[in-house]
């Protein structure tokens, strides 16, 4: 937009003989070093794109694979709980083959619990997070606000027209107030990790520095992350922008409804996996040593 603006000026002077040639020429360098800057920004911006989805996709990868040895586990009580009453009517076994079934059964039923608590623990963080967050929250605010935990994962899906002017990727002033109370939440859940994904429906764009969907997606990803940085003091390191353009719809571009829905900013907040990982690799006994 600035870079645009430059150039314009430039050939307005030019064309009414208030500059000279030489002028036009250093106002049209310095129109091109802009746009070679912001081609950069956004190439950097579709590069972490693709980073914070990798990082998403283990992420879901992760506790996917939580579930079924969890799932596994129960299997594998089951067979040993079946062997042990196979044992318990079969004349003549010996009391040591029984003591070690026993000894078996009950460290899987250990470990079990241990992973049930750990569910357990995340879901019930997962859910003290979203009823504080909703409480905050004004009735009108919820018309442009959605919060939903799905797998583990808190999502916080926000208006694209209470986010932003239609087309552009500035903050509106409307997005102040309920911007602030998110940025509480994460601020109080310091254990968590945030990744900010911009979504649009598939109307092409045709703004200067903005190439497509996938550009205003990642720029107003990009815009969000900022002003929680700068207006609110979440700290960056935890924070991830990233674009998915048009290309995760939510709802059918067929019609306006369908495209409205599209159009939306996502605040996904998961807990940090190395922690949580390292609680699963440690056992029980682990644990309490």
């Amino acid at each position: 937009m600035k870079t645009a603006s430059v150039m314009v000026l430039a050939i307005g002077l030019l064309s009414t003989g208030c500059v000279s040639q030489k002028k036009y020429k250093e106002l049209q360098g310095r129109y091109s070093s802009l746009q070679s800057t912001s081609q950069s920004r956004i190439s950097d911006l579709e590069k972490k794109n693709q980073d914070c989805n990798s990082d998403l996709s283990a992420a879901r990868a992760r506790v996917n694979s939580l579930e079924d040895q969890l799932t596994s586990e129960r299997s594998n009580l089951l067979s040993l709980q079946s062997a042990l009453d196979k044992c318990l009517t079969s004349a003549g076994q010996g009391n040591v083959n029984i003591s070690k079934l026993v000894d078996e059964i009950n460290a899987s039923n250990k470990y079990i619990q241990h992973l049930v608590n750990l569910k357990n623990k995340s879901d019930s963080l997962n859910m003290v997070l979203t009823n504080n967050l909703t409480r905050s929250l004004s009735r009108e605010e919820l018309k442009d606000v959605d919060v939903q935990v799905l797998k583990g994962v808190v999502y916080i899906s926000l208006s694209d027209n209470m986010l932003y002017k239609s087309g552009d990727y500035q903050i509106s002033e409307r997005a102040g107030e309920t911007l602030s109370k998110i940025a509480k939440i994460i601020t109080d859940y310091k254990d968590y990790e945030v990744l900010i994904e911009g979504n649009t429906d598939n109307v092409p764009i045709s703004r200067p520095n903005i190439r497509n969907n996938w550009d205003l997606s990642t720029l107003r990803a990009s815009s969000v992350v900022q002003a929680l940085q700068n207006e609110y003091g979440v700290d960056p390191k935890r924070m991830t922008a990233g674009g998915r353009g048009e290309y995760n719809p939510v709802a059918d571009n067929d019609t306006e409804a369908g495209r409205m829905k599209n159009r939306r900013t996502q605040i996904i907040i998961t807990p940090k996996l190395d922690q949580f990982m390292d609680l699963i690799e440690k056992g029980p006994n682990e644990q309490k040593s």
